[in-house]
């Protein structure tokens, strides 16, 4: 297919959508009181380097075929347990826990990158077996494939990540044809293990649910970004104060402001008007997934959209949810805008691979 072609064929929306949702302007707000006393914009300029470099990868990528990443797929997942095993053995701890992995003067999350990884294997792992997915057990296999990267992810611990890994799989074997009944079968079987699970959760994991359901319980600790966050949110208004005006942030009283919190900066900087615009990209970004893996010309290309357009899906319900005091702080970041050049390589990586697939079924009509 020629670059006229190409440019005809892409999918405009969910590139508008990216780019418009991209948060260099948030992130440099919230990041302002750190530049002012260095007297460097370093953040900003970081995620801008990393934000070329990924849009780098997407239109490199339109030259390939996405079907080739299934001969790629048992590599992919070896590196996959490899990079999360050198985490607990080398890897960097911040803010009690132990996720990174330093390179010289750059660090990276290897379980952002994990997501990516895990999309492309379980893809490959059950397109080869979709005929056979008939019967309960026929899923079995699937899900025995994602818990090795689950308990390593969850060891770290990293109970975001490891509940975004649930939320692909849930995506993928929904439109694989999964049967309700098993569903809420599951889900019985998960509410009588919650007491197991609750005895396996660290205790800083245990204290943000506790303070999910009474952040006034630990109103200067565990407590304290929420009651924070809701303060700046409500504080915005209908039209915000102004971008450098919120106060909340300006003033560092809004904890992790630049990354996990970036929606509260949102909401007190641009008010109601703002977070509905950001809200809305979102929804175009989700929207086209959902499409995008519909219109899907193999299996293999529809649960690669699925599994994309699930993992966006949940950070999204999961991030806004957590700045807003409705979903417990698990640390999951808001894609594009939140401060992170890991999670942002990703998640511009895994916007490839939609581009990539509708691209590709249009090729196929010509």
């Amino acid at each position: 297919m020629d670059l006229k072609r190409i440019l005809k064929n892409l999918d405009w929306w969910l590139i508008t959508a990216v780019l418009m949702g991209c948060g260099l302007g948030l992130i440099d707000s919230a990041t302002h009181s750190f530049a002012v006393s260095t007297g460097k914009a370093w953040h900003v300029q970081r995620q801008s380097m990393f934000m070329v470099f990924g849009l780098a990868i997407v239109t490199v990528s339109l030259a390939f075929d996405y079907r080739v990443l299934k001969n790629y797929a048992t590599k992919l997942y070896i590196i996959n347990i490899i990079l999360l095993l050198a985490v607990m053995f080398v890897g960097q701890s911040q803010l009690g826990a132990q996720r990174w992995i330093q390179i010289g003067s750059m660090s990276f999350q290897p379980s952002e990158f994990a997501k990516v990884f895990l999309i492309i294997c379980l893809a490959t792992f059950m397109d080869k077996r979709i005929e056979w997915l008939e019967e309960f057990k026929d899923y079995l296999p699937v899900f025995a494939y994602i818990l090795v990267p689950f308990i390593l992810v969850m060891r770290q611990p990293d109970l975001g990540t490891s509940l975004t890994f649930i939320a692909i799989l849930i995506g993928m074997i929904f439109v694989s044809g999964f049967k309700y009944k098993w569903f809420f079968r599951m889900g019985l079987a998960f509410m009588a293990l919650l007491p197991a699970f609750w005895m396996i959760l660290k205790d800083y994991q245990k204290n943000r649910i506790r303070v999910f359901l009474n952040p006034e319980l630990d109103p200067f600790g565990s407590g304290y970004h929420v009651i924070q966050s809701k303060i700046a949110i409500g504080s915005g208004g209908f039209l915000g104060k102004g971008w450098l005006a919120g106060t909340q942030s300006q003033l560092n009283f809004l904890p992790e402001n630049h990354t996990d919190f970036i929606f509260a900066v949102a909401g007190e900087e641009f008010g109601f008007i703002g977070t509905v615009f950001i809200i809305s990209m979102y929804m175009i970004i989700i929207w086209r997934g959902i499409a995008i893996a519909l219109d899907a010309d193999d299996t293999f290309g529809m649960l690669l959209a699925t599994g994309v357009t699930s993992m966006f899906m949940f950070h999204v319900m999961v991030n806004i949810g957590m700045t807003a005091g409705i979903m417990p702080v698990t640390g999951v970041p808001l894609p594009f805008l939140s401060y992170g050049v890991s999670s942002l390589t990703t998640n511009l990586m895994l916007v490839a691979i939609l581009l990539n697939i509708k691209v590709k079924k249009q090729n196929l009509q010509f």
